[in-house]
Formats: structure tokens, sequence, C-alpha cells
């Protein structure tokens, strides 16, 4: 019996490992960021992988305006995550351990995932699904990053 081989399956994923090596997870402190973090950490978890949880401080409208409050509100809602990370990787310590980073980046929420996805040499990336009604007209964070498709996205409810 023969060997057949299909030279031309695209390989734009394959970076030579079996399984993700880093995969990215958006955060802001919403419920579904929540629950895609969870589900993130157990897929890291699983294949060995780097969990990366990535916060998007946003340019917020007015923001030069405020200027300092502004900088200091997202830096707070960024210490606020970190802390609430760290709480629950030292109370599952032992039972569920899972290598993590914590990353900021800014921007509005769809880019700088894109941005950190790239920087991180994300091999996928995990976001929750949009609350927001608004979103199934114009389009979720997470509908454009299937859209952009560079890497597998886990959309978790």
């Amino acid at each position: 019996m023969s060997e057949q081989r299909n030279e031309s399956l695209p390989t734009g994923f394959e970076r030579g490992t079996d399984g993700p090596k880093v995969i990215v997870v958006g955060v802001d402190g919403s419920d579904p960021s929540w629950r895609a973090a969870a589900y993130a950490a157990g897929l890291a978890r699983r294949q060995n992988a780097l969990l990366a949880v990535v916060y998007v401080q946003p340019f917020l409208a007015g923001g030069a305006a405020l200027g300092a409050p502004v900088a200091e509100l997202t830096e707070e809602v960024a210490e606020d995550l970190l802390a609430e990370i760290r709480a629950t990787a030292e109370r599952l310590r032992g039972t569920f351990a899972v290598r993590w980073e914590f990353h900021t980046f800014h921007g509005d929420p769809y880019s700088g995932l894109v941005r950190a996805a790239d920087e991180l040499t994300a091999d996928a990336v995990v976001v929750g699904a949009s609350e927001q009604a608004g979103h199934r007209i114009v389009g979720s964070v997470a509908v454009r990053l299937v859209k952009a498709g560079r890497w597998p996205v886990t959309v978790v409810p």
C-alpha cells in the first residue's frame, strides 16, 4: 500500500508543536471575560501552555480633556484585575497549576488583543461573548477576531 501526501495543505497555524504553547485570553472584569479566563486556564493547564492574561486599557471618550483621572481609572482596573487573578491563582495553588502572565495593552479592545496576540506569538485566543445588544449588528470583538482569521479563536458564553 502506498502512502499518499497532499503537499498543498495550508500551514498558516503550524509552528511545529502539538497544541498551543501560548494562549491569550482577554479580560475586562465582566462575567463573560472571567468565564473565558477560567476556560483558557483549563486549556492552558491541559496543554501545558503559557496563559497570557490581557487587559486592554481603553481610550475613553473625552480622555484628553479628563487627562490624569482617566489614566488613573484604567490603571486601577488593571491593578484590580491582577489582584483578583493573583488571589485565584494562590487559592488554587497545588490543585490547579498553570503558568500565567498578566499584560496590559492600550487602545480599543480589538486592536489591543490583536497586538497582544501578535507580540506574544499566540497560538490561540480566548474571549468572552459580548453582552451588548448592539454588537449583534455592528460586530463584537470576538466576531472581529474570528474574521481576522489569524489565530484559532474560542468565544466563551
